[in-house]
C-alpha cells in the first residue's frame, strides 16, 4: 500500500469541484492528490512516514491561475529598465520625475548602451503628455533611449534610438502600428502599437541575466500563491526549460503564439518540461488607456484634438476573419485581444464566420481583457460559446481615468461587466496582464467583489460578484478555460497538487480586507515552492 507523503488535517479546504465542497483535510501523494474528507478520515491513512500537516484552521485552496500575463517579463523589467511607474503602484508624477528615475537607472552605462523604461502615464503626469524625442536627447546625448507605456502597447524612443532603427522623416508608415510625426512630419518618438520598431534593436540579455530575470519573476509570482500561468505571447520556451532545469523555475507555464503575419497559423505544438505551448494569440486593438482601443463610439475627451477620434483596428474585419478561420479549422484555440467594443464586434464577426462555416463545439475561443464588451456582445458571445478573459484590475488601476479621461462615466462603470457574465452563465477568467499589473489574483478577487478604484471611489457596484464567484475565475474556470480542468482549479482526488494556503478565509472574510490576506504557502505538485517568512504549522510523522 502506497502511503500519502502529506496529509494537510485541521483545515478549511475550499475546494471549488462541481458541488462547490468543503472539506477539512488533504492528502497528497507524489505530484497528486490522494485524498480528500474529513481529518478524522485521512488520518487514517497516513503511513510511517507520511508528514502531518496542522494547518490550525487555516484556508487551503486550489493553486491561483493567472491566465494571461507575460512571464518572465516582471522579472526582465527588473533586471533591464528604469521602473516609471506613476500611483497608486509608484511615485513618479512629472517628466523631470521620469528623467531622474532612468538617470539613476543609466548611471553607470557607457556610452552607446541603451536606456531603456518601462511604465510611464502621461494620465498621471504632471504635463500630461508623453515625453519628447528631444527631452530623452537632451537628458541622454549619448545613449539611445526607449520607454514603454504602461499599456506596453506604445512607447517613446530618442533620436539615436530611432536612428539606429532607420526611422526618419522619409520612412513609410508601418503596415500595423503608427509612427507618431510633427506637422513638419518629423517623428516624435512616439510609435503606437508597433514597439517591435525599436525594440528589434535593443541587444538581448545574456543568459544569466534571462535566468535572473525568471528567477525574480518566479519568486513574485509564487508569493501570491500562483501554481500556473498563461504566457498570452508565446516566447522562446529554451530559457524556461534551463531556468527550471536550474531549479529558478516551479511555475507551470502555457505559451500562446503569435498568430504570424501572413495569415499562416503557427501550429508548432509543443511540451518542454514546465512549459508547453497552445491556440494562438491575435490582436483586434490595442489599449483603451493609450488612445489605441477601437470603440464604437469616440473617446470621452479626445486624442489629437480630433472629436471623432475612436481609436483604430488591427487588422480589416475580412482580414481578421481569414486569419480566424485558419487557427479554427486547425482545431487551435483562437485568443484575441480586443479592448474596445468595436473591435469585440470584429472578433465576434470572425468567430461567426468560423463557426458557421467550420462548426467546432467546445472550441473555447477566447477573448482578452474584454474591457468594453457590451451587453448585446455578451448575449453573442453564449451563443458561440466564446469565454472572456477579463482584465477587470482596470477598475483599480485604471478606473479613474477611464471615467474622467477615456470613456466618461456611463461607459466606464461597466468596464469587465462580470456580474453581466455571471447572469448568462458564461464562464471567465480573470487575469492581471503582469508587468502592467503586479501580479495578485487576491487583488483580482477584490476588485471584482468590490468595485473600488484607486481614488476609493466606486464604479459599477451594479456589476460585483461574489467572493465564491470570483475565486472560480482564478482557480477552476481559468484552468478550464485552458482546457486544463482535468489536472488544475480544484482539490479532487486525481489533480495535481497545486495549492495555496491563506491566513484567512476568503469566502467569509471582510470584503474590503481580501486583497489583503496573507499567502502562507504556495505549493506546486506536491512541493513547497513558497512559504511566508516565519510560518510554522506543526508538522508531525509516523504515529499521529
Amino acid at each position: 500500500m502506497a502511503y500519502p507523503e502529506q496529509i494537510y488535517i485541521n483545515g478549511t479546504v475550499l475546494t471549488f469541484d462541481f458541488e462547490g465542497t468543503t472539506a477539512e483535510a488533504v492528502a497528497v501523494q507524489g505530484e497528486r492528490i490522494a485524498a480528500v474528507g474529513s481529518t478524522e478520515q485521512l488520518l487514517k491513512l497516513a503511513g510511517p512516514q507520511t508528514a502531518v500537516i496542522d494547518l490550525q484552521g487555516k484556508t487551503i485552496l486550489p493553486g491561483f491561475y493567472e491566465a494571461h500575463g507575460h512571464f518572465p517579463l516582471s522579472g526582465i523589467l527588473e533586471v533591464q529598465s528604469a521602473s516609471l511607474w506613476s500611483p497608486p503602484r509608484g511615485s513618479i508624477r512629472s517628466i523631470s520625475g521620469l528623467l531622474d528615475a532612468l538617470k539613476d537607472k543609466a548611471a553607470n552605462l557607457p556610452a552607446g548602451k541603451w536606456v531603456t523604461g518601462f511604465g510611464y502615464d502621461p494620465s498621471k503626469l504632471a504635463e500630461k503628455r508623453h515625453p519628447s524625442r528631444y527631452e530623452l536627447d537632451q537628458a541622454f546625448p549619448e545613449h539611445p533611449v526607449w520607454l514603454s507605456h504602461n499599456s506596453g502597447h506604445m512607447g517613446v524612443a530618442n533620436s539615436k534610438a530611432l536612428a539606429l532603427a532607420g526611422i526618419t522623416k522619409n520612412s513609410p508608415a508601418p503596415s500595423i502600428g503608427v509612427i507618431q510625426r510633427d506637422p513638419d512630419g518629423e517623428p516624435t518618438g512616439l510609435i503606437q502599437e508597433n514597439g517591435a520598431l525599436i525594440e528589434a534593436y535593443i541587444p538581448p540579455l545574456s543568459a544569466e541575466q534571462h535566468a535572473e530575470g525568471i528567477r525574480i519573476a518566479n519568486a513574485e509570482y509564487v508569493a501570491q500563491g500562483i501554481t500556473s500561468a498563461i504566457i498570452a505571447v508565446g516566447i522562446d520556451p529554451e530559457p524556461l526549460v534551463d531556468a527550471y532545469n536550474r531549479k529558478l523555475l516551479d511555475l507551470r507555464l502555457i505559451s500562446i503564439p503569435l498568430f504570424q503575419s501572413d495569415y499562416a497559423p503557427n501550429l508548432v505544438e509543443y511540451e518542454l518540461g514546465p512549459v508547453k505551448s497552445q491556440g494562438a494569440k491575435l490582436f483586434q486593438d490595442g489599449s483603451i488607456q493609450g488612445y489605441t482601443g477601437w470603440l464604437s463610439n469616440p473617446y470621452h475627451l479626445p486624442s489629437e484634438d480630433d472629436p471623432l477620434y475612436r481609436g483604430f483596428p488591427m487588422l480589416d474585419r475580412e482580414k481578421l476573419a481569414q486569419a480566424v478561420f485558419a487557427v479554427h479549422s486547425a482545431g487551435r484555440q483562437v485568443v484575441i485581444h480586443a479592448n474596445g467594443d468595436a473591435a469585440i464586434d470584429d472578433v465576434l464577426y470572425a468567430i461567426g464566420e468560423a463557426q458557421r462555416r467550420l462548426p467546432r463545439p467546445d472550441a473555447r475561443h477566447r477573448i482578452e481583457h474584454a474591457q468594453s464588451v457590451r451587453e448585446d456582445q455578451l448575449d453573442r458571445m453564449k451563443e458561440l460559446g466564446i469565454t472572456p478573459s477579463f482584465f477587470n484590475d482596470h477598475v483599480y488601476y485604471f478606473g479613474d481615468d477611464h471615467r474622467d479621461i477615456y470613456l466618461g462615466e456611463d461607459r466606464a462603470r461597466r468596464i469587465s461587466p462580470l456580474r453581466s457574465a455571471v447572469d448568462r452563465g458564461i464562464r471567465f477568467s480573470l487575469h492581471n496582464d503582469t508587468p502592467i499589473t503586479p501580479p495578485s489574483p487576491l487583488h483580482l478577487v477584490s476588485v471584482a467583489v468590490n468595485r473600488l478604484t484607486a481614488s476609493g471611489r466606486e464604479l459599477g457596484p451594479e456589476y460585483r460578484i461574489t467572493p465564491y464567484q470570483a475565486l472560480r475565475a482564478v482557480t477552476i474556470d481559468a484552468a478550464w478555460q485552458a482546457f486544463e480542468e482535468n489536472d488544475k482549479g480544484s482539490i479532487e482526488v486525481g489533480k495535481l497538487a497545486d495549492l495555496v494556503i491563506l491566513a484567512d478565509n476568503p469566502l467569509t472574510a471582510d470584503p474590503l480586507s481580501l486583497h489583503n490576506i496573507t499567502v502562507l504557502q504556495t505549493i506546486i505538485g506536491g512541493r513547497q515552492v513558497y512559504a511566508q517568512q516565519g510560518i510554522d504549522f506543526n508538522i508531525t510523522t509516523a504515529g499521529v
